[in-house]
């Protein structure tokens, strides 16, 4: 079940938007990371993350969340303005959400993350582009 969250994203109005649609679901956000050094330091502290593609960093946020879900197994949505940027996706990565968003579209996409978790048959949010 996804409890604890890391948003990586470096406009902090977004990043906060995120925080309150996340704890308005009952998430803990465990940290908003605004580079990959900052969000790789919270990777086992975390079940689900909400990455950015571009950061402070550059375009990091494909590297970060290969990471995060391929070798700390957290669920992970990318959150862009620019998913074509991403391809057909990135592996280990669930989807992808387009900015804007909604804090409904968040609270969704955490409740289809978790069901899918636990195994229960669930359809994604129409709004999350879903990877493989």
């Amino acid at each position: 079940m996804c409890r604890r969250a890391l948003i990586v994203e470096d406009e902090i109005l977004v990043a906060l938007d995120i925080e309150s649609a996340l704890e308005a679901q009952g998430i803990e956000v465990v940290a908003i990371a605004a580079d990959s050094r900052t969000a790789m330091r919270y990777a086992d502290r975390v079940d689900l993350a909400l990455v950015d593609i571009n950061l402070r960093d550059g375009q990091t946020g494909p590297a970060i969340g290969r990471a995060l879900a391929k070798d700390h197994g957290v669920s992970v949505v990318f959150v862009t303005a620019n998913p074509a940027l991403l391809g057909e996706g990135v592996e280990g990565v669930a989807g992808v959400m387009t900015k804007p968003f909604s804090e409904r579209c968040i609270g969704a996409t955490v409740d289809y993350l978790t069901r899918r978790g636990t195994g229960a048959a669930t359809e994604p949010p129409s709004e999350l582009r879903l990877f493989g």
